[in-house]
């Protein structure tokens, strides 16, 4: 899905030209709109990361949506369904901005999900996951939603305006979903020793998964990696190596001042070089969960399926009919 068009070499040299100017609107700090003229790999990198993050909103939602009817009480069964309520927003109004962007193929959002079902598009390693636990519901809340956020502010000022401004309203809902998280943290932290254990049997399990969250810390494909491009386009701002140590930064103390370990003998706070030293976590085992093989991917593209398909009259019902002559 995410490679398209591509100059002539009859057209190399205008395209040249654009690519200039482009570059230069891009360095003055002006944002980018869905009709302008843009390289074929800043609209590919576009595409491929939007549709990406619309989808993991919609297949996060999933996970969440296990709790909703045994969440322990009505204030809680409230909260996790407002949450589930916004994730799937943001999955639809991203969705809609990539949308914008496939268009000048003939493509539209049909195509995304389609390439979510077969395959072709992938959802974030996150959501590959069981939540086995109302412990785990906290977790995602707290330590997930916190990693988005640190990750999505990365962006709020990319170079692609209508991404831009819908990450503006997404990064406010996030931070009340985190928010969400926390209330079920501290009271897991404060309550039983069984809902202490739970806690701390919930977040062994997530580590591993929160550390992948942002990515490998370099490219392990050849060319030019997805960092190194949509740094270069002004999409983002940081690497992923650079996000995960702001979320350790963040989260590592909060962690151990609630008594909770994490499960890692190696971890420390490298003084000379300001930045934590941690055991890496199996990339190849990541590679595996994103590449739909991961211990809930099956379950979850089979609820989504099933979804897509039971709704299909919503979607006829509202597409524009066609004129009969």
């Amino acid at each position: 899905m995410y490679i398209y068009g591509g100059a002539s070499a009859a057209d190399h040299e205008k395209d040249t030209e654009k690519h200039t100017v482009f570059m230069k609107r891009i360095e003055a700090g002006e944002k980018i709109e869905a009709d302008d003229w843009m390289p074929d790999e800043y609209r590919n990198a576009l595409i491929k990361l939007i549709s990406m993050h619309g989808i993991s909103e919609i297949m996060g939602a999933l996970p969440e949506k296990e709790w909703v009817p045994k969440a322990p009480s009505l204030k809680r069964k409230l909260g996790i369904m407002a949450k589930v309520q916004d994730e799937m927003g943001h999955g639809q109004l991203l969705l809609r901005v990539a949308e914008d962007l496939i268009k000048p193929y003939g493509k539209n959002r049909e195509n995304i999900m389609q390439d979510l079902l077969n395959g072709k598009l992938k959802f974030h390693n996150v959501f590959h996951m069981p939540t086995k636990t109302w412990a785990d519901a906290g977790i995602v809340g707290w330590l997930v939603d916190g990693a988005a956020i640190i990750s999505q502010t990365n962006m709020l000022d990319a170079s692609y305006g209508p991404y831009q401004r819908a990450l503006q309203r997404i990064c406010q809902e996030e931070v009340f979903h985190a928010q969400h998280g926390e209330s079920i943290i501290m009271a897991l932290a404060e309550g039983s020793n069984k809902q202490r254990d739970m806690l701390q049997e919930a977040l062994d399990r997530w580590w591993s998964s929160l550390l992948m969250f942002f990515g490998p810390a370099s490219a392990t494909t050849t060319g030019s990696s997805k960092q190194e491009i949509t740094t270069k386009y002004r999409i983002r701002k940081s690497s992923n190596e650079e996000l995960r140590q702001a979320f350790l930064d963040k989260y590592l103390p909060r962690i151990f001042s609630l008594g909770l370990t994490v499960p890692d003998e190696t971890i420390h706070y490298d003084e000379a070089n300001k930045r934590w030293e941690y055991k890496q976590p199996d990339w190849n085992e990541f590679k595996k969960i994103i590449s739909n093989n991961g211990p809930c991917s099956k379950q979850r593209l089979r609820l989504r399926d099933i979804a897509y398909e039971n709704n299909r009259w919503v979607r006829q019902a509202l597409a524009p009919q066609a004129v009969v002559s």
